[in-house]
């Protein structure tokens, strides 16, 4: 059996070709302009399968979509399922974009499949097509007089008609909500739908406290679905007998509040949430249930939102904190989708569709940490970084993978450095397929020689080394009294986070003096100046190497060689992930980590310290005693951990917890 997908270089198309390579025999034929060769071939890596993915150069605008008739002529009867799914999802697009791309390149679609006589033509249109209709809109439905707002939603009407009436082979039609990242990766393309929100929802994140109630306005209902449910489904629809010539609708069955979602987002973000002055769910029984659809708030405000001048006045306010007036005037769907049908047919799958709470979270990380675009934008960053090499280490995950993605979208370009391959290489391909560049050196940090190696490399491969973050670290917690027979937790911890910084920075130091310019940022810890307890092997590992980047500081800075030790709070990274105490903490995302890297980089400052950091460094300083009491208490406060007392004393003492909570979140970032 053979496939033939277009847009599968696009978001839900991307997906799509994982779910036939994996599940399915045969080769899939993706059509792919002849520019973008490059890009499908980076994405033939991560789909797998070997040489089951198949390049077809052409062109959506063409007849035939352009493909060579040699070509045609000699698959003609092969491909079982015809998959459509290039065309433009973008409410802000203009008429004559969504025109070519919608309505013409379905029709191109249509020819060629006919060509290529198709065992069945699977049309990806959208809920859009429903319009504004008033009511229930089921997938019998189609043609019911609705009014279709927008050019998006007219063209998504369109070709849905073009391939009802003109298809030459059977045709089944997808139609999806709100397509959002994958709930499990959070993965995304491009900032559409609800991501817009997202700026706004991180200045409220990093200016008001997350306790704060906000006074929100009801933008009515919206229907969002995340984008492995709906490849998933559509693989499985596709296969499903006797259905050709139906729709589907791949939608939460449920309407969901815009104001709810986006407090979904504000939660996962640690940024306060909106509360509405009318709750619409009481509605249906209460003193709104007699009052026409259209007519109720939701509605009246959605459509007051379309009107001209509303939107020129939405352009001048929310339009430069980047939400498009468009976006805001189609938030909210009149018409509820119903698929009950739709559900029927997926019977047997095992596929549910999972709600929004269980992975805005992943949503969320997703965006800040690959699609936020505030450091691309910064003329500081990109004056300071664009074209320059920045060695990170680490940089397979946490805090080292999205400095890389940073120092990416400011036009520098990453040197990879850690000890597993495989990460370092997908990291490389994701960047490369935003158009930026990385670079791959594999190294194991712990070994000194192999870090004498590194150096080599580096040396001789790099035509210069402007910065180097020392990331790569070793994490500990454990008390002293269950390190007695434990030495080797201090010499591996040493071994990381001093030993190999310092060993891979004077193995760098001939090429920086000859540069007379680099900057070295070395992650160091809030620890180092809050001494929690329990941390000694770790601490005393930064500390060292604070206290060695200090006296070194002075000899070099002649030779235009600059230091940066930011001492970093709690950050939830993989190296914490075993602690499961701090599940329950308040932590900063590896995002706003590398903000700090990035601003270390561009700002060169010799510190960066939280003021919490600053007032334990003081503390220490003017009344040690009291600050070891106060850490003593602490220590009673927080048990080893499960990992750290071993399997025989597996559980959680849950006396505590609030006293737990309590002390961590009076303490905001320190290690306990």
């Amino acid at each position: 059996m053979s496939y033939f997908v277009t847009g599968a270089t696009g978001f839900i198309g991307r997906f799509l070709v994982q779910e036939l390579v994996d599940q399915h025999e045969g080769q899939v034929f993706v059509l792919v302009r002849e520019s973008s060769v490059p890009r499908l071939e980076l994405l033939r890596k991560r789909w797998g399968g070997g040489d089951c993915v198949v390049p077809v150069v052409g062109d959506l605008s063409a007849e035939n979509l352009g493909v060579d008739p040699e070509w045609i002529a000699q698959h003609t009867g092969d491909v079982e399922h015809f998959f459509h799914l290039a065309a433009i999802y973008d409410m802000t697009a203009d008429a004559a974009t969504n025109d070519a791309m919608n309505v013409e390149g379905t029709r191109n679609a249509l020819v060629l499949a006919g060509s290529l006589e198709a065992g069945c033509f699977h049309q990806v249109s959208s809920v859009a097509a429903a319009g504004e209709y008033a009511g229930v809109f089921d997938e019998t439905m189609f043609d019911e007089g609705q009014q279709l707002p927008s050019p998006y939603h007219r063209t998504k009407f369109e070709s849905e008609k073009i391939v009802r009436e003109e298809c030459p082979v059977p045709w089944r039609v997808y139609r999806p909500a709100v397509v959002v990242g994958d709930a499990e990766t959070g993965a995304m393309d491009k900032v559409d739908g609800p991501y817009y929100f997202f700026p706004a929802i991180k200045r409220l994140r990093d200016t008001l406290p997350s306790w704060l109630p906000l006074v929100g306005v009801d933008l009515g209902d919206t229907n969002v679905v995340p984008v492995d449910y709906v490849a998933k489904a559509m693989d499985f629809l596709a296969h499903v007998p006797d259905r050709d010539g139906e729709a589907f609708h791949l939608v939460n069955p449920e309407p969901q509040p815009v104001v709810e979602l986006v407090n979904a987002f504000c939660a996962a973000a640690g940024a306060p949430k909106f509360a509405t002055p009318i709750d619409r769910k009481v509605t249906t029984a209460g003193p709104l249930a007699m009052v026409p659809r259209r007519l109720r708030p939701a509605t009246i405000t959605a459509a007051a939102l379309r009107m001209a001048p509303v939107q020129a006045a939405l352009g001048q306010t929310v339009g430069r904190a980047g939400i498009p007036p468009e976006v805001l005037g189609h938030t909210a769907f009149v018409p509820v989708f119903d698929s009950a049908r739709t559900e029927q047919a997926l019977s047997g799958s095992g596929l549910s569709l999972p709600p929004v709470e269980t992975y805005a979270a992943a949503l969320w990380h997703y965006w800040e940490e690959n699609l936020d675009r505030s450091t691309a934008r910064d003329k500081d960053t990109r004056r300071t970084l664009e074209g320059k090499y920045v060695v990170i280490t680490g940089a397979s995950s946490g805090i080292g993978k999205v400095t890389a993605l940073k120092v990416a979208q400011a036009g520098g370009i990453p040197v990879l450095v850690a000890r597993g391959r495989d990460k370092l290489e997908d990291l490389q391909v994701t960047i490369a397929l935003r158009g930026g560049e990385a670079l791959v050196f594999p190294c194991d940090l712990s070994d000194l020689e192999a870090i004498d190696d590194l150096c080599k490399r580096l040396t001789s491969e790099l035509p210069s080394v402007d910065f180097l973050v020392n990331n790569a670290g070793r994490s500990i917690r454990r008390s002293l009294k269950l390190s007695q027979d434990r030495f080797h937790d201090f010499e591996r911890t040493m071994q990381l986070n001093y030993f190999g910084a310092i060993r891979l920075i004077m193995g760098l130091m001939p090429m920086m003096r000859e540069q007379q310019r680099t900057h070295i940022v070395n992650i160091s810890s809030i620890g180092v100046q809050t001494n929690p307890p329990r941390f000694s092997a770790y601490v005393a590992s930064k500390a060292a190497l604070d206290a060695w980047s200090n006296v070194v500081s002075s000899e070099v800075v002649g030779d235009g060689i600059t230091f940066t030790n930011v001492h970093m709070p709690l950050v939830k990274t993989p190296m914490i992930a075993p602690t499961k105490l701090y599940d329950k903490f308040p932590t900063i995302s590896p995002a706003q980590a590398a903000d700090w890297v990035v601003k270390a980089m561009v700002e060169r400052p010799h510190e960066l310290n939280t003021v919490l950091g600053n007032a334990g460094a003081v503390a220490h300083t003017m009344a040690p005693r009291a600050s070891f009491r106060v850490l003593n208490m602490a220590y009673h406060v927080f048990p080893d951990s499960a990992a750290a007392r071993g399997p025989q004393t597996e559980g959680t003492d849950r006396k505590r917890e609030s006293e737990q909570v309590a002390l961590a979140r009076l303490f905001k970032g320190v290690h306990w």
